[in-house]
């Protein structure tokens, strides 16, 4: 950590941010830094909406009671969830429970959700994205990946919960994943980072170890084939025009240890030809491996895969919103490699070779890892070792500049991902972009071993990248994508279609068959259907409820004492539970949401008889 000078004072630079109270410290040798600079810095880094802004700078104030412009949709790790926060006040709005156990809500408790995730509870959300028509979101789904188990989850975006899941097989380690962009979204790729036999033997020799390039259907959430490579697979994209996915790649050496990981000195882009991939499936060119169609994309073997190299190790790969070139970060170059996918065509027409697809490799900075766009021409690059994100101009690079760097902002600090508001699309506005740092060391008050993680919000609508908000966030939100409020806000439901559920309760009861108990309840603030039910120990019970209450925000609670069951259900929503009533005795269940001013009334009774 470098050292700087404040009067005739030397400091490091912690403690210089601590002294300046903002995140836009310059990093470098020592400088010295008067008082007007201070002022200066404090103004440009947190000027309020009100008075003391730059010139030309947007506000990033969201007064009470108004709205945000944009809906971001956070990964949320380690967690299992995805998380849903308004920008620009980066409030958060709503935590959508996808792979692990969610108490508040229920998921993984409910009959429902325990349904989705076959009795695993634990996840690794990374790659969050929307779903598209004509190359920008259509308001209509999201995806996800977990890392841990390969799988992918699809949330539907009118009710802003997971609908959808399905498990990758032969797949370990599901990293990049990535819808398709045009017309619109048939298909969804992920990737394959841990290469395993396929199939999976464990006596398989280590050069038999394969990466796989997934195909989804994503509407019918089923696995449509699978491209067998050498290689590991990483980040993922996909063009503008449906004609191509692509994967940046490493241990093309099909390594198992570090030192066999990199005994090549370059890796590779790997694009995969869709109508080559299309025309196999219809010619039966592929085996069926657990069930799944495998093509073998190996090098030699086939044409489907097109290997671009680039330097060794790159992380991320994304698009320009004009869909003419794609940009794969470097992680251990300093250099972004910038593929013209006009040329990849020439390439699978074998009219030049695949190095030639590159036009341009500028230095960005010390571990470049994802790039953004702002619409307006230029890519915005994240450094893991700088701790920046660093702007530059794609046509300048192209025209051979080595740095075209138009501005270089500190952030705090090892940043990962990084996304502009609807960097992702053809409509790329250039307003706002996040930054998901890794470490915040102790830019915090101090919490215990477990530190929080920070992110901050960058205004991007000016020439210079200007930080205006820094927060904590917890454990790893890998990914987001923000997307304009008009997409999203029309196509969200204030409740649910009653009938959509097919055990939807209109009148309250219990049914009994042998041992098998069913109880149908109606939710209706203050009071259940029923007061009482009375049950025999060892009858398996399932109790059904449904909200009949119309108020948008008036969501009711079922928890029953001692028997780990507790989850809400919203308006005209229905959700059931199943449990072994196993203990004598009387047990309360209860509304656990205050939906009344007799809402501690709002209870009835379990009566399980020896």
């Amino acid at each position: 950590m470098s050292d700087k000078k404040i009067g005739n004072k030397k400091i490091d630079r912690r403690s210089l941010l601590k002294f300046l109270g903002v995140a836009g410290a310059a990093a470098g040798a020592s400088v010295m830094v008067p008082n007007s600079v201070i002022s200066e810095s404090k103004k440009m880094m947190f000027a309020k909406a009100e008075g003391g802004e730059e010139k030309g700078r947007q506000s990033y104030e969201v007064k009470p009671g108004e709205y945000d412009d944009y809906y971001g949709f956070w990964s949320g790790g380690h967690s299992g969830e995805l998380r849903v926060l308004g920008i620009p006040s980066m409030r958060e709005l709503k935590r959508i429970p996808v792979f692990n156990i969610d108490c508040g809500s229920g998921w993984g408790i409910t009959n429902e959700s325990k349904k989705l995730l076959k009795g695993l509870t634990v996840g690794d959300t990374h790659h969050v994205h929307g779903s598209y028509k004509d190359g920008t979101y259509d308001g209509k789904y999201l995806f996800v990946n977990d890392k841990i188990n390969a799988r992918i989850a699809r949330v539907r975006i009118d009710y802003m919960e997971t609908d959808a899941m399905i498990d990758i097989p032969n797949a370990q380690g599901l990293h990049g994943t990535f819808p398709q962009r045009y017309p619109k979204t048939e298909w969804l790729v992920t990737n394959t980072e841990f290469q395993i036999p396929v199939p999976n033997n464990p006596g398989a020799p280590q050069n038999e170890y394969y990466g796989l390039h997934t195909i989804v259907d994503a509407e019918k959430m089923a696995v449509v084939c699978q491209i067998m490579v050498e290689e590991n697979l990483d980040l993922a994209a996909t063009d503008y025009q449906g004609k191509y996915s692509m994967s940046t790649s490493y241990n093309s050496e099909q390594g198992v240890t570090i030192s066999e990981m990199l005994a090549a000195d370059h890796d590779y882009l790997l694009v995969f030809n869709w109508e080559r991939i299309r025309e196999a499936l219809r010619k039966n060119n592929y085996k069926m491996i657990n069930g799944v169609k495998v093509i073998d994309g190996r090098r030699g073997k086939s044409d489907i895969v097109l290997r671009i190299p680039v330097p060794k190790n790159p992380h991320g790969v994304n698009v320009s919103p004009d869909g003419k070139y794609a940009v794969c970060s470097g992680k251990v170059s300093p250099t972004c490699s910038v593929v013209e996918i006009a040329k990849i065509d020439q390439a699978f027409a074998g009219k030049i070779k695949p190095e030639e697809c590159v036009v341009a490799q500028p230095e960005i900075g010390l571990g470049p890892l994802h790039t953004t766009f702002d619409g307006r021409g230029n890519a915005i690059t994240s450094v893991f070792i700088d701790s920046t994100n660093v702007k530059w101009d794609l046509e300048r690079a192209i025209k051979g500049e080595k740095k075209p760097i138009v501005d270089v902002l500190d952030v705090h600090y090892q940043v990962g991902h990084i996304m502009a508001t609807m960097a992702e699309t053809k409509e790329a506005d250039g307003r706002w972009l996040i930054s998901l740092n890794k470490m915040s060391k102790d830019r915090f008050i101090n919490v215990g071993p477990l530190k929080p993680e920070c992110e901050q919000l960058v205004d991007i609508s000016g020439e210079k990248l200007r930080i205006v908000h820094d927060g904590t966030t917890y454990i790893e939100p890998h990914d987001c994508i923000m997307v304009r409020r008009d997409v999203i806000e029309p196509k969200v439901k204030h409740r649910y279609d009653m009938f959509e559920h097919p055990l939807a309760v209109t009148k309250s009861g219990v049914e009994r068959k042998g041992k098998d108990v069913t109880v149908s309840l109606t939710a209706n603030a203050p009071v259940y259907g029923l007061q009482e039910v009375k049950l025999k120990k060892g009858d398996r019970v399932t109790v059904i409820v449904t909200n009949h209450d119309e108020i948008s925000d008036l969501t009711h609670g079922f928890a029953l004492t001692n028997y780990n069951i507790n989850f809400i259900v919203s308006p005209f929503q229905t959700k059931s539970v199943t449990f072994t009533a196993d203990k004598p005795g009387v047990y309360w269940a209860y509304c656990t949401n205050f939906c009344h001013a007799l809402h501690l009334e709002m209870r009835m009774r379990f009566i399980v008889e020896a």
